[in-house]
């Protein structure tokens, strides 16, 4: 067989044992998360719901913070290809696009976000990594945001009508963690498209 070893052969199917092992945790701490809040979510119970050791879990993330900051931005990458897809031929509507963006904030990865900047607020260790991951996915998220909508930055107000598009598709997020605020959000949606027909054209 060329001089493959036994070794060699089992490598990949251990890497992709380890692999999967990893994506489970990384799913299930930010289910956890977003059912159960920070308190509740340690890696114990995380383990146990991914289905594997707490010995496994720690291998993977040596403390509680590895695994939820590494979660977060998990999911953080996979909404951000979620929304590439949605538009694979670049910009498209823009009540569209403003639909796209404010349901990034209103699934389970943004309670888990929350939960975590709850936590990093009161845990010194956590606040740092949480900060710098947050402004990092904010950067991205406009940077899409942009993208998406044809936006022409150069031009005065531009950039700050794109940030008043997040702020508002995250303050709809945190209403949605109360109350089923649909109808009221539609009606906000099909308002802030309106509005930036009138200010990216």
């Amino acid at each position: 067989m060329g001089g493959v070893s036994t070794a060699e052969r089992d490598r990949v199917p251990k890497q992709d044992r380890s692999r999967a092992t990893r994506l489970r945790l990384l799913e299930a701490a930010v289910a956890c998360l977003a059912e159960h809040g920070w308190a509740g979510s340690t890696v114990s119970v995380v383990a146990e719901r991914a289905g594997v050791s707490r010995g496994a879990a720690q291998h993977h993330f040596p403390t509680r913070e590895d695994l939820f900051t590494a979660a977060v931005e998990y999911v953080a990458e996979r909404r951000s290809t979620a929304l590439r897809d949605l538009f694979p031929d670049g910009p498209g509507d823009r009540k569209a696009v403003v639909t796209a963006l404010v349901g990034l904030y209103t699934g389970p990865l943004f309670r888990a976000a929350l939960q975590l900047w709850v936590a990093a607020a009161n845990e010194e260790q956590l606040r740092g990594r949480v900060t710098e991951l947050e402004a990092r996915v904010g950067r991205e998220s406009h940077r899409i945001a942009v993208e998406l909508l044809g936006a022409d930055e150069s031009r005065p107000g531009v950039r700050e009508s794109v940030q008043g598009l997040l702020d508002m598709a995250r303050g709809l997020g945190l209403a949605t963690l109360l109350t089923d605020d649909t109808a009221r959000r539609e009606r906000v949606v099909a308002q802030w498209a309106a509005l930036l027909d009138e200010a990216l054209d």
